[in-house]
């Protein structure tokens, strides 16, 4: 019979999460497997770090998302984000759901013409938009959502040269009760700045003014503050059609919907108090079936909803380097895993799992990434067991914004798999090596020789 080993008693302060009828721990057991594929297996093959991404739980959310709108509202188009996440596999599965493709520049415009997105099914945002791409935007005929009047007289230039005539909506930014306001995008609807754009639009015949746009900010909280910018899109809505005589199409509440993760300095985990989904339908097809349309006469209502629909489908495999204490005697760990693949680690308490059997005994522990750099933390204090080199953990909830948003830096970007519903694993995008610099780089001929 194996010994057990020994384990002193302690006395220790609290330092990482909220105590429950058990105490402070929250993990009692190990993540061995991701949709059925074991941790170790996955390790094995791809390698660690390995960004790991759940096709069944993409599938499930969305059609669950989805489920809570269409049955409080007749008429609603989802459009994925791709800027969330532009793995070509992750938006091909929103884009088999249902899903339209929104984009934000001229590069993932491009990757969703490539995803075999129609030009029509695309709605082109952001206030970075190059000549060259409202052409191509113009040509495809892509829904454009107008952020400046540079860029409307841009538009108009283009559309007096062009046998097109450009479907395009306005940005609206105001003030929901959510502060600070996000007024850098697109016109204030307060101060008069939306109708100036309107009006602009509406008279120039060269143009077709389809819908009316908002993005009130990111991981809301409020569901109410969506019912406010539902409230004020349709007035504008209202008082288009009672100005001019003309009928837009739809309106878009944008996205910033928050997922189940854990803001830094919550009181409580964010699957406890965050929003579900169904708060914010309710919200937003309330306050439009609450508006003076008729029945028959709907407008569309179009979302851009991205992180609450991806973040719980990713995962980040990671594998114990080393442990030590601190100056202070805190425990700390290192992990081959950095915040230069794990960006949301400056703003989530991600929630961090052993993959393999584990003590009953815990300490708060600082876990580090293996960069040279001391802002390289994954968690500042998590409740861990005792690691041993080797082992392996499960950060749970990467999957909007870590895909995008990495960088190489000292270390390679790791691979990325899909397991799909079957629980076969697909390698869906292959990490770096030093062919994938060396073949970008160009050196001069007089530095090609030295001697040391």
């Amino acid at each position: 019979m194996t010994k057990i080993r020994y384990e002193r008693p302690v006395i220790q302060k609290i330092e990482a999460g909220m105590p429950n009828k058990f105490g402070t721990k929250s993990e009692y057991h190990p993540m061995t497997h991701i949709d059925g594929v074991a941790v170790n297996d996955l390790v094995k093959e791809y390698g660690s770090p390995l960004f790991v991404i759940s096709e069944k739980t993409i599938r499930n959310t969305y059609r669950r998302t989805k489920k809570a709108f269409t049955t409080r509202y007749p008429k609603v188009q989802f459009a994925w984000s791709y800027k969330t996440n532009y793995l070509d596999a992750v938006c091909k599965v929103f884009h088999q759901e249902g899903s339209w493709a929104e984009v934000v520049s001229g590069f993932e415009y491009e990757k969703a013409l490539s995803n075999g997105v129609e030009g029509s099914k695309i709605i082109f945002n952001g206030s970075g938009k190059t000549e060259e791409d409202l052409n191509r935007a113009i040509e495809n005929e892509s829904l454009i959502h107008i952020d400046n009047l540079d860029e409307l007289y841009s538009i108009i230039d283009i559309a007096e040269n062009s046998n097109r005539k450009p479907k395009v909506a306005i940005r609206v930014n105001m003030d929901t009760g959510i502060y600070p306001l996000w007024d850098r995008f697109g016109f204030n609807y307060e101060n008069g700045q939306a109708w100036d754009a309107l009006n602009k639009i509406m008279n120039n015949s060269r143009l077709e003014l389809v819908g009316l746009h908002c993005h009130i900010g990111t991981f809301m909280l409020s569901p109410n503050a969506y019912a406010i910018a539902a409230h004020k899109l349709a007035t504008l809505f209202n008082e288009i059609e009672h100005k001019y005589k003309h009928r837009l199409k739809y309106i878009d509440l944008g996205g910033g919907f928050s997922s189940k993760n854990t803001l830094k300095g919550s009181y409580l985990p964010g699957s406890d108090i965050n929003p579900d989904m169904e708060d914010f339908a309710e919200a937003i097809s309330s306050a439009l079936l609450n508006f003076d349309f008729k029945t028959n006469e709907l407008p569309t209502l179009v979302l851009e909803t991205g992180r609450a629909l991806i973040d719980d489908a990713g995962y980040l495999i990671s594998s114990v380097i080393s442990n030590k204490r601190s100056s202070t005697g805190k425990r700390t760990t290192i992990i081959d895993a950095g915040v230069n693949i794990m960006f949301t680690s400056f703003w989530y308490d991600h929630k961090i799992t052993p993959a393999q059997a584990f003590t009953h005994y815990s300490e708060p522990t600082v876990v580090f990434g293996p960069l040279c750099m001391n802002i390289d933390v994954i968690r500042e204090s998590a409740d861990l067991p005792l690691l041993n080199k080797g082992d392996k953990l499960v950060i749970q909830s990467v999957g909007a914004y870590n895909m995008t948003q990495w960088m190489q830096f000292i270390t390679y970007r790791p691979n990325v798999v899909l397991i799909d519903e079957n629980s076969t694993v697909h390698l869906i995008r292959h990490g770096d090596n030093l062919e994938t610099f060396k073949n970008k780089e160009v050196v001069p001929e007089h530095l090609s020789n030295f001697e040391l």
